[in-house]
């Protein structure tokens, strides 16, 4: 007899990875309940950039028409150095492959508003605000929490899994004992953020001033907001320096002192950072619990929220029995090496934007007029793990999605399941037995209509493609034999006709 558990999955922390992790557990119908220390939501920004994936992956919760009420797409972006010359200029205005703007800006706590209310409407998920994980133990079978109740008492929950989503400072890696590996130098910068009224500005979205004498970067967000950081100098005061005659000063007049109302003014730490391990036992790390990137490509928390849109359907197919716990272990394999990418990507970017050197900046501006491209980098596929990566080129690379003719998003019209892409004639041509497994399974999706399957088969360059959940491409095929065997290597009992232990 299976253990019986107060929920499927205990998350540790209400951020938005934390709580987009509840949201997306509901979605798949487990059960969930987060626990958050705070009592009150955080007020200032942090995060505020989204790329097209990350709302994607957002859209899939319902609130599409809400986000883009509160992001602001990211028309235009540059870089300049010392003597204000722009060395290189991107556009970053058109729609993207995953069928929304490749960036765009936001206030977090608008979005964490969001977030939140999915949760409050979502059957069997819950997040309890101001109760405190204190200690928690791995099981054979599944975790449990000991918490400090609002009213300073202790409870005791059990969950199948637990999710560390509690920050750069984990309680959740600390009580593990899991070490990181260090990225890059660190570095102090003050952050900036509030509204500029009656102030130009600049007139580009996003700048990275790669100034020697005091490197800095700017963004505008949505509505009156807008965010500088500034490197902080060796001769540079803690206290000063975040006055607002100091940021007018360091800004050259663009943050006005009797025009610039700011929520925040603040110290803090550039860091690479990977955590050495993400899971023990039944226990996860995602989010900054599990890794830490400058933010110079606005990487960190769109890396959070890939982490749990990995891992989600994972654990639902385990739970209800259609695939093997084994396919957990794919969580880090694939989700490491993605983020230690970007990691890499940002603390490369920081270390160019932080020079302070003279000479050395006049190198860096050379290198960059000569390779300008190289300040866009692209995302990499998945690391090995749930996907045919080792048969296929195409295998681990996200899919597209495209808009329909009557301006419907494609996952609009599909849901959190397997997606079976192909062309009818080369569908029909499975054995029927397999067809009828295929239609009879809650888990895929078929999609014949050329209509909505033209882009992705494209995309993928074949006649046939499986997408996972999460929008990653499981394998492509070209013939009916590379079809059926594709599908037989589906994790998925329903279709292979085998049984695996069902958690209750």
């Amino acid at each position: 007899m299976s253990q019986e558990f107060d929920a499927d999955v205990i998350v540790v922390g209400g951020g938005p990875v934390g709580v987009g992790a509840l949201a997306l557990l509901g979605r798949l119908g487990l059960t969930a309940i987060g626990f958050e220390k705070e009592t009150e939501m955080w007020p200032t920004a942090r995060a505020v950039h989204f790329d097209g994936e990350v709302m994607r992956v957002l859209q899939t919760l319902g609130i599409a028409e809400e986000l883009a009420k509160v992001t602001k797409p990211m028309m235009t972006m540059h870089m300049q150095n010392e003597d204000r010359e722009q060395l290189v200029s991107v556009p970053t205005g058109q729609l993207g492959s995953q069928g929304w703007h490749n960036d765009v800006t936001f206030h977090q706590p608008d979005v964490e508003r969001l977030l939140r209310g999915v949760v409050e409407e979502t059957a069997d998920v819950e997040l309890r605000c101001g109760v405190e994980v204190i200690h928690f133990q791995n099981l054979d079978e599944g975790v449990r929490v000991t918490v400090r109740e609002t009213d300073g008492s202790q409870g005791v929950y059990t969950a199948r899994w637990l999710i560390g989503a509690d920050g750069a400072k984990s309680f959740v890696r600390r009580s593990l004992e899991i070490g990181a590996d260090k990225y890059g130098e660190d570095a102090r910068w003050v952050v900036v953020d509030g509204h500029l009224h009656d102030s130009p500005g600049y007139e580009d979205d996003m700048i990275f001033l790669l100034h020697h004498t005091r490197p800095a970067m700017w963004i505008r967000l949505p509505e009156t907001r807008v965010r500088m950081e500034f490197m902080v100098m060796d001769d540079d005061h803690p206290d000063e320096i975040i006055t607002p005659e100091a940021i007018e000063r360091i800004s050259y007049g663009v943050l006005p002192a009797s025009k610039f109302d700011p929520e925040r003014q603040a110290i803090y730490m550039f860091r690479g950072r990977i955590a050495k391990s993400w899971r023990q036992g039944n226990v996860f790390l995602a989010g900054d619990a599990a890794h830490l990137a400058p933010p110079c490509f606005g990487q960190g928390l769109c890396a959070g929220l890939r982490d749990i849109a990995n891992l989600a359907w994972k654990l639902d197919l385990v739970k209800r029995g259609q695939a093997d716990a084994s396919i957990l272990d794919t969580y880090e394999s694939e989700r490491k090496p993605h983020a230690k990418f970007w990691v890499e990507q940002a603390v490369t970017a920081a270390g160019f934007l932080q020079t302070t050197d003279a000479e050395a900046a006049d190198r860096r501006d050379a290198n960059i007029r000569a390779n300008p491209m190289a300040a866009a980098p692209v995302s990499p596929p998945l690391g090995a793990g749930l996907h045919r990566g080792a048969l296929d080129e195409q295998a681990g690379r996200l899919s597209v999605q495209p808009i329909l003719t009557d301006d419907i998003r494609l996952d609009d019209t599909l849901d959190v399941r397997f997606v079976l892409a192909a062309q009818p004639e080369m569908y029909e041509q499975l054995d029927e037995a397999l067809r009828a497994r295929i239609e009879d399974s809650r888990d895929i999706v078929v999609l014949l209509d050329p209509t909505k399957n033209a882009q992705v088969l494209e995309a993928s360059n074949a006649l046939a493609a499986v997408v996972r959940p999460d929008r990653y491409i499981f394998g492509t095929a070209s013939d009916k034999a590379q079809l059926q065997d594709l599908i037989e290597a589906l994790p998925l009992a329903d279709i292979q006709q085998k049984s695996a232990s069902v958690f209750t």
